[in-house]
């Protein structure tokens, strides 16, 4: 199976100095307009002009699938000819006083007010005269008036909500200081070469052509290569990741790259995909995350679709992620364990479509890969594509992953005990050359890092997410744990059998077992060794380790310190 992947769905561009050369739009830009529309992109105009004025400079509205006008605005979509005002009409108190003023050009359009310098000095006086909520904006010599918080970045931002796009799918084009607002927010921002040297300085490129010739050149790189030929020089959407020893800074590209999160239980693979998630929301890029286990729905960027009593449809999640703003987490403990790769199997594919639609979801998060993506799947390879970008596969065991999968990965972070063997054992199930690797020993919150374009794997230390989230609470309370990780109480001899599946169970037979098995476990460190690797939480682990070596062989304080701590960290039942 093989797929092209489309970065950039939208083009949203300034008119006058951008567009136009002296307000009119020449044959050629337009010609190159009307060959973007056959790219399945979507063309958004973005402008200063009120709409009456823009109609007798450019008739050719249908070149566009939006039109934000008046700075942000006022939306106007051609084709149903619906308008969309996002803010309210001038004061008439205002506008009377400009013109008893005697504010020469005055244009008064459905929400800005415009006038040319050096009038601005006359407008300020009368906005702080009248106690009025108004910014003004400056466009090289217009001045124009609008409500706080309306600007071309509000205006677009409403036009990308009306067509469900991201502005992480968005070129944007400009040349003056009101197109920085929305030049920023794009994906992509480009300048053309007339434009302003501050609009130049922060954009991340600039064309050769001026005016309505830079515009081409934009659009013909993206109709030959998706912008490919530029993409090396967007550098302020990275995802950072840590620091090295020396302490520069690791970062990932946000687009073109996928991931394989591998490492021993308890190593730190959750510390390290939570601290990533959370960047990816940050920074508003989307992402769905097949969560096998629910280890995921305290997430608090996402909606929770499933549970343990309810299987999630793929219909709910593409009609959320339709929303360029919602992130999903697909919980399947509803679904049975040997139906869950049919259900990713089924999954995978509509949200390639979505992709091939939207360019969303960025980031598809598949946990427990060695469950949804088998070696044992004989279809791996026909299911699978060829390339895909923005994949993050997290997982215990790689080698238990299907080839098909791991071939898909630009990019190896793994953490626990002997990283470099998960290196060795990707290396070994995709057929590829090892760099060269030694055993290593990591420190809690470090990780062993390789890209297969670099020689050399290396150590950084995981930068901390914003918020620390409190991890699998209803699952690992009351939920059912699989009899790999459950807590055994066995005792010295292994004379007891007894299975607690969930604190709450752990809790009740803490309490009924004997001291002498009680201080069993203890003293093996058993108790924070089962929080560590089963239930992942560091936090109680280390509060547990500290109870084990310094009981000095009470079981009554010891038992009573342990469930205080589990208490606070999780609701149980009284």
């Amino acid at each position: 199976m093989t797929t092209t992947s489309m970065r950039y769905f939208a083009l949203a561009t300034d008119y006058d100095g951008t567009l136009a050369t002296d307000g009119q739009v020449n044959d050629e830009t337009l010609e190159a307009l009307k060959c973007l529309q056959t790219s399945a992109r979507k063309l958004i105009l973005v402008t200063g002009r009120e709409l009456d004025d823009l109609q007798q400079a450019f008739s050719q509205f249908d070149c566009f699938d939006c039109i934000v006008a008046e700075n942000g605005a006022v939306l106007y979509f051609p084709t149903s000819r619906q308008e969309k005002i996002l803010g309210t009409q001038p004061p008439v108190e205002f506008i009377k006083a400009l013109q008893e003023r005697h504010v020469e050009p005055l244009s008064v359009g459905k929400v800005i007010v415009a006038t040319w310098h050096p009038n601005e000095t006359t407008v300020l006086e009368v906005i702080r005269e009248l106690g009025l909520e108004l910014q003004v904006i400056f466009n090289k010599g217009a001045v124009m008036v609008l409500p706080s918080g309306i600007n071309k970045a509000s205006g677009l931002t409403a036009a990308l909500d009306e067509l469900k796009l991201s502005p992480h799918n968005v070129v944007g084009i400009g040349d003056a200081e009101n197109d920085h607002a929305f030049l920023t927010m794009c994906e992509c921002s480009v300048a053309v070469a007339n434009a302003l040297p501050m609009v130049k300085e922060r954009v991340d490129f600039v064309t050769d052509g001026s005016r309505g010739a830079g515009v081409v050149e934009v659009i013909d790189k993206l109709l030959a290569s998706d912008l490919a030929d530029i993409n090396s020089q967007l550098q302020r959407h990275n995802i950072l990741l840590g620091t090295r020893e020396d302490n520069s800074e690791v970062k990932i590209k946000s687009d073109g790259l996928s991931l394989l999160l591998a490492g021993t239980s308890g190593g730190g693979k959750s510390t390290l995909a939570t601290a990533m998630l959370e960047r990816i929301a940050e920074q508003k890029y989307q992402f769905c995350i097949i969560d096998p286990e629910g280890d995921y729905e305290n997430f608090t960027d996402a909606v929770v679709l499933g549970d343990s009593d309810r299987s999630p449809r793929l219909t709910e999640v593409l009609k959320l992620l339709e929303r360029p703003d919602q992130n999903v987490i697909v919980n399947l403990l509803g679904i049975a364990l040997g139906d869950r790769p049919a259900f990713f199997a089924a999954l995978l594919p509509a949200l390639q479509e979505l992709r091939s639609q939207t360019g969303r979801p960025h980031w598809i998060v598949v946990d427990e890969a060695h469950h949804l993506l088998p070696s044992s799947w004989n279809s791996a390879s026909l299911t699978l594509p060829q390339k895909i970008d923005g994949l993050m596969l997290i997982t215990v065991h790689p080698d238990q992953v299907a080839p098909a999968a791991l071939s898909l990965v630009d990019a190896i972070l793994t953490v626990g005990n002997s990283p470099e063997q998960n290196i060795e054992q990707f290396c070994t199930v995709v057929g590829y050359c090892p760099p060269q690797l030694t055993p290593q020993t990591l420190e809690p919150g470090e990780v062993y890092a390789w890209f297969r374009q670099d020689p050399e794997p290396f150590r950084f230390r995981i930068a901390p997410g914003n918020t620390e989230r409190r991890r699998h609470v209803r699952k690992y309370a009351q939920g059912e744990l699989g009899q790999d990780k459950s807590f055994y109480f066995r005792g010295a001899e292994g004379k007891l059998n007894l299975r607690a599946q969930n604190l709450i169970l752990f809790t009740q037979i803490a309490e009924g077992v004997d001291d002498e098995t009680w201080l069993y476990h203890l003293s093996q460190g058993d108790y924070s060794r089962w929080f560590r690797e089963a239930i992942k939480d560091e936090s109680l682990a280390e509060e547990v380790a500290n109870i084990e070596q310094t009981a000095n062989g009470s079981a009554s304080e010891s038992r009573a310190a342990i469930k205080t701590a589990i208490e606070q960290r999780y609701t149980l039942p009284a």
